[in-house]
């Protein structure tokens, strides 16, 4: 009996797979119309779809059951191949009404095709045994079709990266009781969030990042249990959150930013113990960070930077010893930090910038935190020194800008061997730039708003084992010139922002700037340069440039290379000696850009008298 059952198996199993299974007449031309309807199939795609040929076995990204109908249609433009490894591809056209008539669907995945187009076609809702339907990054717009609630069986439908717009049907979730992920990001999609949505109790994913959405988040989303990415960032969601959030046991990711939510943090949000990211910065909210937080063991991130948030931090933050980003900046926070903040020693980056914080120093305690990277703690009313610990931390990135630092710029700076990125703006620092800061591999640096003194080309000749890409230096008293070869500096070629306005820098601007192909902000006023514009300046640069040179003692004429290179934004040469007619020009400079140089006439000044 046995051997009778595995024989009826094998021979059920090889007509399953055999190759002669015959594609049912109906499916196979549903597919030829859905080829017709691609204007463009680069690599190709369709190209084994043909009339002389078995769909079921032949045609790439078809698959039939046992009764030569079609179960999967699957032709992503993103996928791997052994030569060469990996495709990128796309088709042009739309989905024809006919893939209505593929009664046995079960799967259709055309995600990344980029350039597919035109309505979803309702004519989906009918196929009853779709489980997957996979349909995003293409350019889809209209309306989510409202027929998808006849589709009892589907458990993913992914329909982001499109242009589809309107509101999300609240029909569409009253009969879906298997759907588990619903993927929506990167719409046009506005309105509110139905209520139905609580209906969706098995669903895990829930992606609506990126639209117009807006009304407040339903009371009954606590009723999604088994929820473990819930991402609504992006929109424009307002009223508070629900205290239903803290019935959301499986919640892993919770990413609410960018919208305009109102109230206070519930402190039932300590029911969301299985939660590692909670992010809800740029939002409105008010009141006090809840001590509740401290049960959320697992987190690993947590962010509600630009909020209205007061109070003190609680100290049950420091019961979250598994945080490894921490960012509460731009709120109204007071008080002292909690001491218990040292027992968080997987905390990689650390935000508190902008606050009511009064800090005076920084404590010590930071140095009891070995895998500190970042630290942010501008406009935090520290002032006096530096503190010594910074020498011996692992920080790679220092923001300490707009506090009331003295004294000078300590040589142990050099010992911050990680550091590639330094923020000291707008302190009361007073001294000359060490030479050990050239031991550091700084790509990112922010001196300006203090009284450094000495040589610009201390710095702007470090030769970093990183390339540059920002240097602030204005509003201090470096002396130049600036050296002339500074263009053969090849750690600056991809710098973007060079900004030394108001220091005393005298001589001329260095023609090798021009090498910089990559910058973006050109920034000398009040420098007192002298000397011609260099024409080598108006070299066509890779991305949208400023050019301030106002203010300074600069003379002849304007290059016309410099005037009509085609990503200049903004040119201000005011308060100059230059001289001559203003070349023709296509940006929209104002006049204000030219005031003030007795010899320049020419639009936008009034024209020149011959």
């Amino acid at each position: 009996m046995k051997a009778q059952l595995v024989l009826i198996f094998f021979f059920s199993l090889s007509i399953f797979i055999s190759p002669n299974l015959a594609c049912h007449p109906i499916d196979k031309e549903a597919l030829l119309e859905f080829k017709r309807k691609i204007t463009s199939d680069p690599y190709p795609l369709l190209s084994t779809w043909n009339s002389s040929t078995n769909c079921c076995t032949s045609w790439e990204g078809v698959s039939c059951d046992s009764s030569g109908r079609v179960v999967s249609l699957e032709r992503p433009g993103e996928f791997f191949d052994p030569d060469p490894f990996f495709q990128d591809t796309s088709l042009t056209g739309t989905i024809s009404p006919y893939i209505g008539n593929l009664t046995n669907l079960q799967t259709l995945n055309l995600r990344s095709l980029k350039e597919l187009t035109g309505q979803i076609p309702p004519e989906l809702g009918k196929l009853t045994h779709l489980v997957n339907i996979i349909l995003d990054k293409n350019k889809f717009n209209g309306w989510i079709p409202t027929i998808f609630r006849h589709l009892t069986k589907l458990q993913k439908l992914h329909l982001s990266d499109n242009a589809l717009s309107g509101t999300i049907p609240a029909e569409m979730f009253e009969n879906l009781p298997l759907l588990s992920e619903l993927k929506l990001a990167r719409n046009k999609l506005s309105g509110p969030i139905p209520n139905t949505i609580g209906n969706l109790v098995r669903i895990t994913t829930l992606d609506l990042f990126g639209n117009k959405i807006s009304g407040s988040i339903p009371t009954n989303i606590g009723n999604l249990k088994s929820l473990q990415y819930l991402d609504l960032s992006y929109n424009l969601i307002s009223g508070s959150l629900p205290s239903s959030f803290g019935q959301l046991s499986a919640l892993q990711t919770l990413y609410i930013q960018n919208n305009q939510i109102t109230g206070s943090i519930p402190s039932s949000i300590s029911g969301l113990g299985s939660l590692l990211y909670f992010v809800a910065s740029e939002n409105r909210l008010t009141g006090s960070i809840p001590v509740t937080i401290g049960k959320l063991g697992q987190l690993m991130q947590l962010d509600l930077g630009n909020n209205q948030l007061s109070g003190e931090i609680p100290t049950t933050i420091g019961n979250l010893s598994n945080l490894t980003d921490l960012d509460l900046s731009k709120n109204r926070l007071s008080g002292k930090l909690p001491v218990e903040m040292s027992n968080l020693k997987a905390l990689h980056f650390l935000f508190l910038s902008d606050n009511s914080l009064k800090l005076v120093t920084i404590p010590n305690w930071f140095a009891k935190i070995p895998t500190l990277f970042g630290l942010s703690l501008a406009n935090a009313g520290l002032e006096g020194k530096l503190p010594n610990w910074l020498s011996s931390s692992q920080i790679s990135s220092l923001d300490l800008s707009n506090n009331e630092f003295s004294q000078i710029l300590p040589s142990w700076i050099g010992n911050m061997t990680n550091l590639y990125s330094l923020n000291l703006a707008k302190n009361a620092f007073h001294s000359a730039i060490p030479d050990e800061l050239k031991r550091l591999n700084l790509m990112f640096l922010n001196l300006s708003g203090n009284s450094f003194s000495g040589s610009v080309n201390t710095i702007l000749s470090i030769e970093s084992q990183d390339d540059w890409i920002y240097i602030d230096l204005s509003y201090n008293m470096f002396t130049g010139p600036i050296d002339p070869n500074i263009g053969e500096n090849k750690k600056m070629t991809s710098i973007s922002s060079l900004i030394l306005s108001h220091n005393p820098l005298g001589g001329s601007i260095p023609s090798s700037l021009g090498n910089f192909t990559r910058l973006q902000d050109l920034w000398l006023v009040n420098n007192g340069l002298t000397g011609k514009i260099p024409t080598k300046i108006g070299n066509d640069f890779e991305f949208p440039m400023t050019i301030l040179l106002s203010k300074n003692k600069l003379s002849g004429g304007i290059p016309s290379n410099v005037i009509n290179q085609k990503n200049l934004q903004e040119f201000d040469v005011s308060e100059n000696n230059l001289s001559g007619e203003i070349p023709s020009h296509k940006g929209n400079f104002p006049v204000s850009s030219f005031l003030d140089n007795p010899g320049l006439c020419g639009a936008p000044l009034p024209s020149c008298k011959h």
